[in-house]
Order: structure tokens, then sequence, then C-alpha cells
């Protein structure tokens, strides 16, 4: 995500600014763990991933 993912986005944004501070490696692993955690809520509470902020009408 880091790297292959053009798109903006908040977890790539915070990914690059641990990249900036601690390396690649552990930003690898920060986003990794952060992505594991979201799909884990999204499969406990059944909810589709809203990319970015919601839209309000």
């Amino acid at each position: 995500m880091l790297t292959q993912s053009k798109k903006w986005s908040k977890v790539k944004a915070w990914g690059l600014k641990i990249m900036r501070k601690k390396g690649m490696k552990k930003a690898t692993l920060a986003v990794g763990r952060k992505l594991s955690m979201i799909m884990h809520k999204m499969l406990i509470e059944q909810k589709e991933f809203i990319y970015g902020e919601p839209k309000i009408a």
C-alpha cells in the first residue's frame, strides 16, 4: 500500500509519516497491522470498507 497504491488514503498518509521517522520496514509492518485491524472490525460488524471520509448528503 505504501509503494504500490497511487490513491491517497488516511492509512497511506499515516504509513508514510511513520516511514519518514522509523524506516520502511517498520512502516510496512505498522500499515499491515492497521489494515488487519480494519478488516477484522469489518468482519465482526458486517460492514463494507469506506474509502476516505464518508460523504454527507
